[in-house]
């Protein structure tokens, strides 16, 4: 099996010397960068709410309360 090149052949390519460099100005600029924000962005808060933390104690109380509910059930 063979494959093609995808791309355009280097001789049919204009602006393209026999070797595949290109002539001087045949290339466009480089594109301008940009760096920074136009404003400060705010730093996110790392504290968790609290409705979160109690949902997660919840959750964690509730597996802890069927793991003992299931331990009691195997003794019985």
């Amino acid at each position: 099996m063979s494959t093609q090149n995808p791309g355009p052949q280097p001789e049919d390519t204009p602006g393209l010397d026999a070797g595949g460099g290109v002539q001087p100005g045949d290339t466009p600029p480089d594109a301008g960068q940009t760096s920074g924000l136009s404003h400060p962005q705010p730093n996110p808060s790392r504290v968790m709410p609290v409705f979160a933390i109690l949902l997660i104690a919840l959750i964690v109380l509730g597996v802890a309360a069927f793991f003992v509910a299931r331990a009691f059930a195997l003794f019985d």
